[in-house]
């Protein structure tokens, strides 16, 4: 376990605003911020953070601005995707320590990670971890889930308390998530999330929004939901979810390393802002850290 320095604190978080204020809008909005991912370099944006002192940083910036849910993948020295459970648990110490009350939301994904070591990190018992319940092409890998890895990290999370976060590629994913539930490894409200823009696989379309709302809504009726754009479409996503009336957004590093396309995002905590100003311009609020552990079906 590494030992993480004490990073400096805003004076203000967006979340720290008096009552008065904070009942400008109805219900709250759960801001995500996937700060890392498994496929920016810091060629690609030197803002990407990569050692465990850099993403409990980054994300600390981000929570101050406003995020209260971390998706968070780790990276070996060479900046290659890691499965490594002890630097999962550092970067977790380190989030409960400078982000108090943050949900702390671990990857299970596949991409260069050996399908054995994807669920190792679950005996540290984050409040959440993503499942995605089907295989589906990428950009130069088929991204592979077979049913029995499925079920096989959807039997650990439950051993662990770990609350399933279900990643949506396709159509067929939402059954796979429904088949879990009528087996018994996961509760009926699931939070799901729509990933739409990676390349050979959803596209970013608002049509395909609505088909896969409408699945959702009938085979996983208490299920909470998001949708994340990749790349440059991660705005529009994210308005399109926020007209739908979800219960969260996601943004960051991972998905979208520009502001616009001339430029690159200067950090987590700048994505996280923007995100911010459209959640309030669609007439809705930021989630504090407890009201998102209350929509997502977490302890606070």
């Amino acid at each position: 376990m590494v030992d993480i320095a004490l990073f400096g604190r805003a004076e203000t978080a967006v979340f720290d605003l008096p009552p008065e204020d904070r009942a400008m809008s109805r219900n709250p909005v759960v801001v995500a911020v996937a700060i890392t991912g498994s496929v920016p370099r810091k060629k690609d944006n030197p803002a990407v953070p990569v050692t465990i002192a850099e993403q409990i940083e980054s994300t600390q910036r981000a929570f101050e601005a406003g995020a209260t849910l971390a998706h968070i993948h780790v990276r070996n020295d060479d900046e290659s995707p890691s499965s490594d459970p002890d630097k999962f648990a550092a970067v977790q110490e380190g989030l409960r320590r400078h982000c108090p009350g943050m949900i702390v939301q671990f990857s299970t994904g596949g991409r260069g990670r050996d399908p054995a070591g994807r669920g190792l990190s679950l005996k540290h018992r984050p409040d959440m971890a993503s499942l995605s319940t089907g295989s589906v092409n990428f950009p130069t890998i088929v991204y592979e889930n077979p049913a029995s890895l499925v079920t096989a990290l959807a039997s650990q999370m439950q051993e662990y308390g770990v609350r399933p976060e279900i990643e949506i590629f396709d159509l067929s994913h939402l059954h796979g998530a429904r088949r879990l539930v009528e087996a018994g490894l996961m509760d009926a409200r699931p939070h799901v999330q729509f990933v739409m823009g990676v390349q050979n696989a959803m596209p970013a379309d608002e049509r395909l929004l609505d088909i896969l709302l409408g699945e959702m809504r009938r085979i996983l009726p208490e299920a909470t939901w998001t949708a994340a754009g990749i790349g440059r479409n991660q705005a529009v996503v994210m308005e399109w979810a926020l007209a739908r009336g979800a219960d969260a957004v996601r943004t960051g590093l991972e998905d979208n390393i520009r502001i616009t396309k001339d430029r690159l995002a200067t950090s987590n905590a700048e994505l996280v802002g923007r995100a911010v100003d459209t959640v309030i311009r669609h007439g809705r609020r930021v989630a504090s850290p407890a009201e998102a552990r209350t929509a997502l079906g977490l302890a606070t």
